[in-house]
């Protein structure tokens, strides 16, 4: 089974279109949210064609191509966790960027990243449960006032301490679980070491990267018959 760090490489889903026959756009729109499970305004709309009814004395009938303006599964993320935060009484509104990342905006920035981000984890976890079930398609990501950036710093630089603790020690040394995004920073970040590989254990949500050193004899060779595991993952 492909582990999850590999999402990052999955693209993202294809948006679907229907056509439908229709008196207004608004129509169209309204016939596309119930299709889909999402709201009208979630909805592009486009007429294709006009056809009148009576020279135009009855009015007209439309067909209209729709298509959500992001993947569905995006879209429905993004009400499931405007509703949450709703709840949670925060001034944050969910963005969706082109990537595909949601992006919190808002004054409470962070309340919902949380001490080391468990919060905005937390948050990803559950609506990635909620929403995709799919696990074909790229899972959805969260980011708050630039977190994801700030985050990745830190793990690369995380990833290079026990990297030199692992070798110090001569033994494995385990990272604390991490989400996928995070598990793939630490792997990137030690790929190219000639010291050290990784490899993802356990089970979600307490997966983690573990850091091992490599066999002496395999150190500064050709490698010939060595398996990086970091880059499967």
């Amino acid at each position: 089974m492909m582990d999850r760090e590999m999402e990052e490489r999955i693209p993202m889903p294809e948006i679907g279109s229907a056509v439908f026959e229709c008196e207004s756009v608004e129509e169209a729109r309204e016939k596309a949210a119930e299709l889909w499970g999402i709201k009208a305004d979630d909805i592009e709309a486009r007429i294709i064609s006009e056809e009148k009814k009576l020279f135009g004395i009855l009015g007209c009938t439309y067909k209209v191509e729709v298509r959500p303006f992001a993947p569905v599964t995006f879209i429905k993320s993004c009400h499931f966790v405007n509703e949450i935060l709703e709840k949670m009484d925060l001034d944050l509104i969910p963005e969706l960027d082109e990537d595909g990342t949601i992006n919190l905006v808002g004054e409470d920035v962070g309340v919902v990243i949380g001490r080391y981000g468990e919060t905005l984890k937390a948050l990803e976890y559950l609506t990635n449960l909620a929403c995709h079930d799919d696990m074909s398609t790229r899972r959805v990501r969260f980011d708050c006032g630039g977190y994801r950036q700030r985050r990745e710093q830190t793990l690369t630089r995380l990833a290079e301490s026990i990297a030199r603790e692992s070798l110090r020690k001569g033994t494995p040394v385990s990272l604390e679980p991490m989400s996928s995004w995070e598990r793939r920073i630490v792997h990137l970040a030690l790929r190219d070491s000639k010291e050290v590989e990784t490899k993802s254990i356990g089970e979600e949500p307490s997966r983690r990267v573990l850091v091992c050193p490599v066999a002496r004899q395999d150190r500064g060779g050709s490698g010939r018959g060595r398996k990086r595991s970091s880059r499967s993952r």
